[in-house]
């Protein structure tokens, strides 16, 4: 399995809405004016680093992982560019795009551009950014505002720059009025959709995600399962279930083909993130067995 939405960070420093946020201990952080369980509990130095997460990918038996940036963590791309060169099996990272110019992409491979948080919505003043994507075939990771308010822009995008590979994240905010319009941006050719925070977003009605499951099926009808991968958006949502979980709601789900659940979890993000062979995942088995 690839998991197409993982973050990391040695130090939080980050901001929203102005306000800055980092790591408090005990797993929590000032987020803004509060303070919120930012990682589970026993990361209690709030490092979240490249090996707690393969600890947790081993055991889930997940071989790769794409690692995403927010601007509430703060640009993570010097430690990223660690991580890739120590683990360049295992890891596909992204530099952060922060509104002051085109970020350094020397030793990444994609750029993150976290679209609802920008200044200006309007996706076509970040042409520079799509520009180097191409100059330099890197993807694109972008977390869109919710709804349509900026697929117009990105199709715009997608439509100039045809061989630049994007990723739309958080599974078009999927409890959002209006996702679909995000998802139908996948029938482009170099557009996928990937699925971290979909439990974030379902927490209300919380594991196994029954209505999770069903847009996926739903999105599999609007652009095809081939333009589909799964993501866990590790470490937040480590908060409520376990990294397995954030999977198996999925994997085990009887509406799902064993051909669909092939290409949702390994074959499409193989191929969008250009991961070369993996490590074969052996089964660990654990102690309430």
């Amino acid at each position: 399995m690839i998991d197409a939405h993982v973050h990391l960070w040695l130090k939080q420093d980050g901001r929203v809405d102005g306000l800055p946020v980092y790591g408090v201990g005990g797993g929590r952080s000032r987020f803004g004016a509060e303070v919120v369980q930012m990682l589970p509990p026993y990361m209690t130095d709030g490092v979240n680093s490249a090996e707690r997460l393969l600890a947790n990918m081993d055991f889930a038996r997940v071989a790769g992982a794409a690692v995403t940036q927010e601007y509430i963590d703060g640009s993570q791309d010097d430690y990223l560019r660690r991580v890739r060169a120590t683990y360049p099996e295992r890891f596909r990272v992204t530099a952060l795009y922060m509104e002051n110019g085109v970020p350094d992409t020397r030793g990444v491979d994609g750029i993150k551009i976290c679209g609802g948080r920008l200044a200006n919505p309007d996706l076509t003043a970040c042409e520079e950014v799509f520009s180097r994507a191409a100059e330099r075939d890197l993807f694109i990771a972008i977390d869109l505002a919710d709804g349509d308010t900026q697929t117009g822009s990105l199709r715009e995008m997608a439509t100039q720059y045809p061989g630049v590979r994007i990723a739309i994240g958080h599974f078009g905010m999927v409890t959002r009025p209006g996702w679909q319009q995000q998802i139908r941006l996948a029938r482009l050719p170099n557009v996928y959709v990937e699925s971290g925070g979909i439990t974030w977003l379902f927490n209300r009605e919380f594991y196994p995600y029954p209505s999770a499951v069903r847009a996926i099926l739903e999105a599999r009808d609007l652009c095809g399962m081939e333009k589909l991968m799964w993501g866990s958006d590790y470490p937040r949502t480590m908060t409520v279930i376990t990294y397995g979980m954030s999977l198996d709601f999925a994997e085990k789900s009887p509406l799902l083909t064993d051909a669909e659940k092939q290409r949702f979890f390994h074959e499409n993000a193989r191929g969008f993130y250009r991961f070369g062979d993996l490590p074969e995942m052996p089964l660990i088995h654990h102690m309430a067995e």
